[in-house]
């Protein structure tokens, strides 16, 4: 309705419009064609506020926690502290035409805020939006159907069970193949077993070969 509104709340000195400010860190200057006080869905026109209001502005782009401070200043404000998500989400689009619309949609609500997550679970190939609960996540659900005409489907995520060994396991294999020629033949004798649970190997290969018998190219 209002296109792109930058809310900020001033600490120190003031802030007029059509004054110019600096993105402190950067070093970008931007100048305020207006600033609106909000009131639910209406906003008020001011040409001044001071310390300790809460205000917003038009068609300044800057992710959340970005500090403003006059031009001849270079300061930034200690970064907010940013809490892990406790809740999670599979979510996808309901047709796979938005897939456009529905990555840009959730680039834009993470560069709007910092709690919310968002990453492709390799495993799974799942896409996965953490939050700080039920009401946050499906806030966004909601406004990805409403805002960006992509309704979305959700779920819990899915977990890539895997299986490991317990105890050791010994193996004896006889491989015999004709396909023309000499053939093939082989046996494999070996054994498999757990590590530590503190070994910081993923795996150990023990050869306990005797001699050459096997040429060395062919062991791992």
């Amino acid at each position: 309705r209002y296109g792109q509104l930058t809310y900020l709340r001033v600490y120190q000195g003031s802030l007029r419009k059509g004054q110019t400010i600096k993105m402190g860190g950067e070093g970008k200057t931007v100048k305020l064609p207006r600033i609106v006080r909000m009131h639910a869905d209406e906003m008020e026109d001011v040409d001044s506020v001071g310390a300790g209001e809460i205000v917003a502005m038009f068609g300044v782009e800057c992710p959340s926690g970005t500090t403003f401070c006059d031009p001849s200043l270079d300061m930034t404000m200690t970064s907010i502290h940013v809490p892990e998500g406790v809740m999670s989400l599979s979510i996808k689009p309901k047709n796979t035409k938005d897939n456009d619309t529905f990555s840009k949609a959730l680039n834009r609500f993470m560069f709007e805020d910092p709690t919310l997550r968002v990453e492709v679970d390799n495993e799974t190939n799942e896409t996965i939006i953490s939050g700080m609960g039920e009401l946050h996540l499906d806030i966004y659900c909601q406004r990805l159907e409403r805002e960006y005409s992509c309704p979305v489907e959700v779920g819990r995520p899915k977990v890539a069970y895997r299986e490991t060994l317990t105890q050791r396991a010994e193996f004896n294999y006889l491989h015999k193949k004709q396909s023309g020629g000499s053939g093939q033949y082989g046996r494999v004798i070996g054994y498999m077993e757990p590590l530590e649970e503190d070994a910081k190997e993923p795996y150990v290969f023990a050869n306990e070969m005797i001699g050459n018998a096997i040429p060395p190219e062919f062991i791992p």
